[in-house]
């Protein structure tokens, strides 16, 4: 599971690789399991992953779960099964206050029915029981007017409780789709998000994927430690946010690896985006205020792919890395733009933008 020996594989692939390493070990197939294997396949956290593939074979749940505790404040918890139970309540609750409300109805419409049996079956000229007709109906409707009031009342604060448990869901995922070192968006938001830019064929020929790796990271870490590293992984992180529209969807999807999504731009937009990026990355000075010590300099290759380039987001993915891959090999700190038949040119592992 260690991303320096780990080849890279299609996304399409990569539930079919967690799946196959909690079945060697042994480990319940259940979700709170899986987000583990997940994070410690995509390297994001090297520790995590260390911990993770030195319990062996024959995993007990309870060791899964110490780790899935230390490294996620939300795992193994009831967040879900609670937000349903109260939800459920809620939904049986709006339910028999709308059935109540129907019998109520039922009822009002039942009296309306017989007293204009009763005023046909009579005379018309009766003013006493025209009289008793309207009193009746006054009152029935009063009745039914002020149950209608409390019905609506009681949906009301039903769906206030309902809206309430929704924005607890909404939290969670967010927690749960964000990376909690640089704040960014982590590998399982960036999946759900390339997948989707293939759900609108409108917006697609306007849509760019750009991957970017920090270069010489395990450089970095080898020789200043894991702890400067992931200030420097954060500021990078802040650096690329700065320098992107809002609207521009950006993810840790990786150790040292980000992801940009660009909607409604061309091929030159999305290059003048990428060289500020890498322009104002390379002159940041990276220094120990304290010690003086210079971790720099700092430096991005990127690889970019439009979307109008790929059938699917797995080709999408493939092509931008490739492109990655190129912007490395050109002697890294560039951007490089994908092209038919750069598949070519390159038969050496990717893996060398790894080191």
């Amino acid at each position: 599971m260690s991303t320096a020996i780990a080849p890279k594989v299609q996304i399409t692939d990569v539930a079919g690789q967690i799946t196959f390493a909690m079945r060697s070990m042994g480990v319940a197939p259940i979700p709170r399991n899986y987000e583990l294997f997940y994070e410690a396949y995509i390297g994001s956290n090297p520790t995590l992953t260390r911990e993770l593939a030195a319990l062996g074979k024959n995993v007990i749940q309870q060791e899964l779960d110490e780790i899935g505790a230390k490294y996620f404040p939300h795992h193994g918890s009831r967040v879900f099964d609670d937000a349903h139970t109260r939800l459920a309540s809620e939904l049986d609750a709006v339910l028999r206050a709308l059935r109540q409300e129907q019998k109520t109805l039922e009822s009002y419409n039942r009296l309306l029915g017989e007293t204009s049996e009763s005023i046909r079956s009579r005379s018309h000229n009766s003013a006493e029981l025209l009289r008793s007709a309207i009193d009746m109906l006054a009152t029935a409707t009063g009745d039914t007017m002020a149950h209608g009031e409390k019905t609506v009342e009681h949906v009301v604060e039903r769906s206030h409780e309902m809206d309430l448990v929704r924005k607890e869901l909404d939290e969670y995922k967010r927690i749960a789709n964000t990376d909690s070192l640089t704040r960014l968006s982590n590998r399982r938001a960036f999946e759900d998000r390339l997948i989707s830019i293939f759900d609108n064929q409108l917006t697609r020929p306007t849509t760019a994927l750009v991957l970017a790796d920090i270069d010489h990271f395990k450089r970095i870490n080898d020789t200043f430690g894991h702890p400067v590293g992931d200030k420097i992984l954060a500021t990078v992180a802040s650096i690329i946010r700065a320098n992107v529209r809002r609207d521009v969807f950006v993810a840790r999807v990786g150790g040292e690896e980000f992801a940009l999504i660009l909607e409604a731009t061309s091929i030159e937009e999305v290059t003048t985006v990428c060289e500020r990026i890498r322009r104002t990355l390379e002159t940041m000075p990276f220094k120990n205020s304290r010690t003086k010590i210079d971790y720099g300099p700092i430096t991005l290759s990127l690889g970019i792919c439009m979307a109008s380039e790929a059938a699917d987001s797995g080709e999408l993915y493939n092509k931008t890395d490739l492109a990655l891959y190129c912007a490395k090999n050109a002697g890294r700190n560039c951007s490089s733009v994908y092209q038919d038949g750069m598949q070519k040119d390159f038969t050496k592992s990717w893996l060398i933008y790894k080191n």
